[in-house]
């Protein structure tokens, strides 16, 4: 009798106990038909639950900045920008002194360089005293002889003396203007230089101021003067200091 009433709960035991015997439908129904209080098996994880929302409660302070990562790869260059307005020029007294020193240097040289080439376009000039005179041989009005003089740093060839008029004469091959005028008073010979004749050599005659337009004077083959227009030309002879 014990044995009979005691049955169904032993099956449920070895049911129990059994971990890879199936539970059958026939021990399931005797299970259940008495108080099993043996536990089942553990079932497997569930999927993982959606995020829940955030906590009502205050929030944590921020953790610190964690290690910074590497360097990533160089991008493609950009685009230019706008070209920027001048600068200001930039200032060294020291230099520019330099540079103005060297420019005043060259222009010297320069005028040097052209004077030098100007005289040997003359021929062989002739000393007297302590003058020099020379001719290029070339015929041109009296204002360009002056020009021509003074661009050379000299002056027309102007006779004070005898030897003087004798060293123009022998420089000159023909007719040449002398540095005398009377443009500024009528029948007032001076030199270009300033002053008043020291000395004078007229040919006969003259000077005759003809048709009132004579108001250079030259000296002839013959070494005498005779009044000319300025506007005629002839020889050129310059006077330098010897």
């Amino acid at each position: 009798m014990f044995l009979l009433s005691s049955l169904p709960a032993l099956l449920c035991m070895l049911i129990a106990s059994s971990s890879e015997t199936k539970i059958s439908e026939e021990a399931l129904k005797t299970c259940s038909a008495i108080t099993c209080a043996i536990p089942g098996r553990d079932g497997r994880d569930g999927p993982k639950g959606e995020k829940g929302e955030p906590g009502q409660g205050l929030r944590g302070l921020q953790g610190p900045p964690g290690k910074m990562g590497p360097p990533g790869n160089t991008g493609a260059p950009g685009t230019p920008g706008l070209k920027g307005s001048k600068g200001d020029r930039g200032y060294s007294s020291a230099v520019e002194i330099k540079l103005a020193n060297l420019e005043t240097e060259m222009r010297k040289l320069k005028s040097e360089l052209d004077h030098t080439k100007k005289l040997q376009a003359f021929s062989l000039g002739k000393a007297s005293g302590k003058k020099f005179y020379v001719t290029n041989g070339e015929r041109m009005p009296f204002s360009k002889v002056k020009a021509l003089c003074a661009e050379l740093q000299g002056t027309v060839a102007t006779p004070k003396n005898a030897e003087e008029n004798k060293a123009i004469q022998d420089v000159a091959s023909s007719t040449a203007f002398l540095g005398i005028t009377d443009e500024v008073t009528e029948g007032q010979f001076m030199y270009v230089t300033g002053g008043r004749l020291t000395y004078s050599n007229w040919k006969r005659n003259e000077p005759n101021n003809h048709d009132s337009a004579e108001d250079c004077v030259t000296i002839l083959e013959d070494g005498l003067w005779n009044d000319i227009s300025c506007s005629a030309s002839f020889l050129a002879v310059c006077e330098f200091p010897a």
